[in-house]
């Protein structure tokens, strides 16, 4: 049994999860785990129940709930785990081992790390905190008081970690790694000093000046702009480390869809009251829940003096719903409102860009009481009236469904005490250079938004807590739109008496999901229509073909690859399509989309030109880049494959300038790789598949621990199915050493007994020799260093130095050495270590020969200090120590250090 509070409320038992029910009784559950084994009086849990204050019958309902949790805990097995809900007076204890707990053991795992002397140890404690979150605190429970602190605080633990975690890294000198860390965050928390400070440190210390500049101007600008003050002690520190070149190496929604209002900007004459105050405000939405951060974001920008707000986000996400919401609430200190759609994304618009502003403006002045009769003619004298109608009241204008920034323009209202709010798919950033314009962007509900959404226009609540598992995965499916969650929703009442898991099996299937969520013409599909139309061809084009995108997310060069254009072409078409919100930039220059965008995307790959020509494309974009990365990364290593011999042409990517920088793509470009080996081998292009695998070993090297092997089964897969010696010698020799390092040594075996004969019958010595060395570290890790282990290993020297190949000489050089010290035979390590010493690699300023050499430097110490040549092997030691502190070779400095301690200690014990 497991309790949770890092992420959604639950408890997960070994039949699964239980099946909690409705919010309120995952918050009574949330405030007496944030307390376990501690009395929670009554009248606390119902303040966490209803934070906005409770019914007549709170405690009634509060102690049904507890009552029923109760039952849902024994039913789980609570008393198997030590595990009771136990009422002591007016209070409630949940008596349970807190170890069962994911937050209690998030904290003992986050103090160990903190009391670990190793950097290493540390940060593998912190990784295992941190992957017991499963999304922000607390999901599912109240979105107001005492819970809401809670979550806060949890989340100030979490990132906390993080912070300390990136601090390991760079203890370790992994600054690339820990700048991308650092980087999600900074992006979710872009207001938080401590994390930017820490960022900027980290792209500093991996070789990114400018952007750790640049960050932290960002940073500086948003801390005016939004709070009015300056970089606290620790951001400005941080600059002036920079500026000043130190420590460069470094140590330590709304609820309702689009359109949810009136669909016209004509106005009922009679909307100019006696009283002088025009009201064209639709009726406010029904079942409107959520959009607390947003709408209050809208309000503190529309208490500037001529305010204009412009509401934007994706087709479908409550723009309409969320601005009607707010109109109502705030009408009464306005002179005033007016409501127009501008019909920018309407079924009806055609090509133009909506309705005419003259036309507009017409309806508002009568509005504003001038008679038809008196209207001005031009479409100037009538923006004139306007002003002057509007300069010495207080208006309200609601625009809604706006399409450009011009057809705006006219129509907002000339008095200071004014305010516009328009909606628009797109930013209007016009807006925000000519008008100042404020923007607040709608995104997607999140889990207990969308429940209670669902919840709210079903009004079948029995029938949602009747089949709670089955909502839950109804609203997963919507992905937190609420076009698609309206349409669910209709779906239900249409259907009173089918099961609700029958419709989740049925909206399951993606070929289906996007003509389930239409409704005549309304619906997501249909809205997502509408918003390419009104975009230029190129946008449309590219979109037209990301639906072959296998991966989570692209940037400019993955985008050109796809539509067969340059990737400033791409780039501009990308920046239009994330203006409409069909594609979200989540961090600088990378791009995703959301679920349901996404198989509409596919849909029009799949009726054009088909998946297969912009999918070979993209794949063999993937392979030209990778092998740039992977030649930046090792320069001295050569090339593990050629492209295939039918690739696409290179049509431009990025090309690493070092090792640090190779690494970091192979990190940006992990999941898309992986994703991309799958869609080549689903698509029979396994010729690309395996390629996509074998050329990510410089980024496994480092990494090797990260959970390889799925991919690496893939990409064997791959090479099996067309019968390929090479590339099936190439994968297993990878494959076998990963498991190898994961402990895995009868199945790295199997692999590397075959790969060495595999790569003769391919005629590659260099590749045999790779995989004579892996098979013998697997067979020196399963035991003792026998005669054929080092046996293979001479060998994969011998034919390396005939192949001269001189990162894999030295490869099985280090090795040798290893096996050699191991049998004492000190002599043998001096000649095995003096060989690679003499190799060319040691002049290289990173990859993996320098590091190697430094390693038999090590080896060559140890050797010298066991023949009692102490001098020279102090010596040689502290020559390695320096090269591997220059480059900033943590394992290297760890090894000469603790050789030189162990010379320090048999020089003080008279060995």
């Amino acid at each position: 049994m497991e309790f949770r509070l890092l992420g959604t409320v639950g408890v997960a038992t070994e039949s699964g999860e239980l099946p909690l029910g409705p919010a309120k009784r995952r918050s009574l559950l949330a405030a007496l785990l944030l307390r376990p084994n501690t009395a929670v009086p009554l009248d606390q849990l119902i303040d966490a129940l209803w934070p906005e204050g409770p019914p007549a019958r709170a405690r009634t309902v509060a102690q049904g709930h507890v009552s029923r949790l109760r039952a849902l805990l024994a039913q789980g097995g609570a008393d198997e785990w030590d595990v009771r809900l136990v009422t002591r007076g007016d209070a409630y204890v949940l008596e349970m081992p807190e170890s069962l707990l994911d937050a209690h053991r998030f904290e003992e795992l986050v103090r160990l790390a903190h009391d670990q002397r190793s950097p290493d140890d540390a940060a593998a404690l912190l990784r295992e905190a941190l992957a017991l979150w499963r999304g922000p605190a607390l999901v599912g429970v109240a979105t107001a008081g005492p819970l809401r602190v809670a979550a806060a605080g949890l989340e100030e633990a979490r990132l906390s970690a993080v912070e300390q975690l990136a601090r390991a890294y760079g203890e370790f000198g992994s600054h690339v790694r820990a700048a991308a860390l650092l980087h999600a965050e900074a992006v979710a928390h872009p207001m938080r000093e401590s994390l930017a400070a820490a960022l900027i440190r980290a792209l500093y210390r991996s070789g990114r000046q400018s952007d750790a500049i640049d960050q932290y101007h960002r940073t500086r600008t948003l801390l005016a702009d939004e709070l009015g003050v300056d970089p606290g002690p620790a951001l400005r520190e941080a600059y002036a480390e920079i500026l000043a070149g130190e420590d460069a190496a470094g140590g330590a929604e709304g609820a309702d869809g689009e359109g949810g209002g009136a669909s016209t900007a004509i106005a009922v004459p009679g909307a100019y009251a006696a009283t002088g105050r025009p009201d064209l405000l639709p009726r406010a939405p029904r079942g409107f829940v959520g959009r607390v951060e947003e709408l209050a974001a809208v309000e503190a920008a529309a208490r500037r003096e001529q305010a204009v707000v412009v509401l934007t986000g994706p087709a479908g996400v409550g723009k309409t719903a969320a601005a009607l919401h707010w109109a109502h609430t705030v009408q009464d200190r306005y002179d005033g409102v007016l409501f127009a759609d501008l019909h920018g994304f309407s079924a009806d618009s055609g090509e133009e860009d909506g309705a005419e502003s003259a036309d507009v403006l017409r309806e508002f002045l009568i509005a504003l009481g001038v008679p038809a009769r008196e209207l001005p003619e031009t479409p100037g004298a009538l923006a004139a009236a306007y002003r002057a109608r509007t300069e010495h009241r207080a208006h309200l204008v609601v625009l809604d469904n706006a399409r450009t920034a011009a057809q705006v323009r006219p129509l907002l209202p000339a008095g200071t005490g004014s305010a516009a709010l328009v909606t628009s798919r797109l930013r209007l950033d016009g807006l925000a250079v000519s008008e100042l314009a404020r923007t607040v962007r709608l995104d997607v509900l999140d889990g207990a938004a969308s429940a209670a959404l669902l919840a709210a226009a079903t009004g079948a609540g029995d029938r949602l807590a009747a089949e709670p598992d089955a909502a839950a995965r109804l609203t997963e499916l919507c992905d937190g739109l609420p076009l698609a969650l309206r349409v669910v929703a209709a779906r239900i009442n249409a259907r009173p008496d089918r099961p609700l898991a029958d419709q989740a099996d049925e909206l399951a299937d993606e070929q289906h999901r996007l003509a389930l969520l239409d409704v005549g013409d309304t619906g997501v599909a249909a809205a997502l229509a509408l918003t390419l139309r009104a975009l230029p061809a190129d946008a449309r084009h590219l979109f037209e073909r990301l639906g072959a995108l296998p991966g989570p997310e692209l940037d400019r060069y993955a985008a050109a690859a796809l539509a067969g254009t340059s990737p400033a072409d791409a780039a501009g078409a990308l920046a239009r399509l994330a203006d409409a919100h069909l594609v979200t930039e989540r961090t600088p220059g990378r791009y995703a989309m959301h679920d349901l965008v996404r198989l509409h995307a596919r849909g029009l790959t799949t009726a054009g030109t088909g998946p297969s020509e912009p999918l070979v494309r993209l794949l063999d974009h993937y392979v030209h880049t990778a092998l740039r990365a992977a030649a930046a990364a090792e320069p001295d290593d050569r090339p593990c494959c050629v492209p295939p011999s039918d690739a696409r042409p290179d049509l431009g990517g990025p090309a690493p300038a070092d090792r640090a920088a190779a690494l970091a793509w192979f990190a940006a470009e992990r999941e898309n790789l992986a994703a991309a080996a799958v869609a080549a081998r689903a698509a029979g292009l396994d010729d690309r598949a395996w390629r996509l695998v074998v050329l990510q070993w410089p980024y496994i090297v480092g990494y090797v621990r990260d959970g390889w092997a799925p991919l690496l089964a893939t990409g064997l897969a791959a090479a099996v199915r067309i019968g390929d010696p090479d590339a099936e010698s190439r994968v297993r020799a990878l494959y076998g050493w990963v498991l190898t390092e994961e402990g895995r040594i009868a199945e790295a075996l199997e692999h590397l007994e075959r790969a060495p004969s595999l790569a003769a019958r391919a005629g590659d010595p260099s590749s045999e020799a790779t995989a004579l060395v892996n098979l013998a570290i697997a067979m020196d890790r399963g035991g003792t260093y026998g005669t054929e282990s080092l046996a293979h290993v001479a060998r994969a020297a011998a034919l390396a130095r005939a192949g001269g190949d001189v990162l894999t000489e030295l490869l099985a050089l280090e090795h040798q050495a290893r096996q050699l010290a191991a049998r004492a035979d000190h002599h043998g390590v001096l000649a095995c270590t003096e060989r690679g010493l003499a190799l060319p690699g040691a002049a290289a300023d990173e990859g993996l020969a320098p590091q190697r050499q430094i390693l038999l430097r090590v080896a060559r110490g140890a050797a010298l200090d066991a023949l009692g040549d102490t001098e020279a092997a102090r010596a040689c030691l502290r020559q390695a120590y320096e090269d591997a502190l220059e480059r900033g070779f943590e394992p290297g400095v760890r090894a000469a250090k603790a050789q030189l301690a162990r010379g320090d200690s048999g020089t003080a014990t008279g060995r």
